[in-house]
């Protein structure tokens, strides 16, 4: 596992900042750089962790491992530039996330503006990627 920890520190990265309910079916996600517009609009690189398993907008539970055959899906939901920033996107649910549920958002393999081919984890020690449901 060592190698993973020693690429992931090797390969320049955005790290999610902030993921915020706007809406009872809105999540506005916030990155620290500027992102690669394709990769960080592709739904299928999130995935949402719930403490009540994989309801509602969550695609899995607290022990889950994030695989591909449960990321979000594009007729679960889509993800959209909330401005001109690279920064900022707005993820909108089919349904309504549920109230008091704890929510960890995980985005994986987004790049940064210009660049491609990373393969890990958009998230560190002091991303504020967790929200309760309301």
């Amino acid at each position: 596992m060592a190698g993973f920890y020693e690429y992931r520190q090797m390969v320049p990265h955005p790290i999610i900042v902030e993921a915020r309910q706007i809406a009872p079916n809105q999540i506005l996600i916030t990155y620290d750089q500027r992102t690669d517009l394709a990769s960080a609009t592709n739904v299928s690189n999130y995935w949402i962790r719930s403490n009540m398993g994989p309801v509602g907008i969550a695609t899995v539970g607290m022990n889950d491992a994030l695989m591909a055959e449960n990321a979000i899906r594009p007729n679960m939901a889509m993800i959209t530039p909330a401005d001109n920033s690279r920064m900022r996107y707005v993820m909108t649910f089919r349904v309504n996330a549920m109230s008091g549920v704890m929510y960890i958002v995980l985005p994986c393999f987004v790049n940064l503006e210009g660049m491609s081919g990373f393969r890990g984890g958009n998230w560190g020690p002091s991303s504020r990627n967790m929200f309760i449901g309301k």
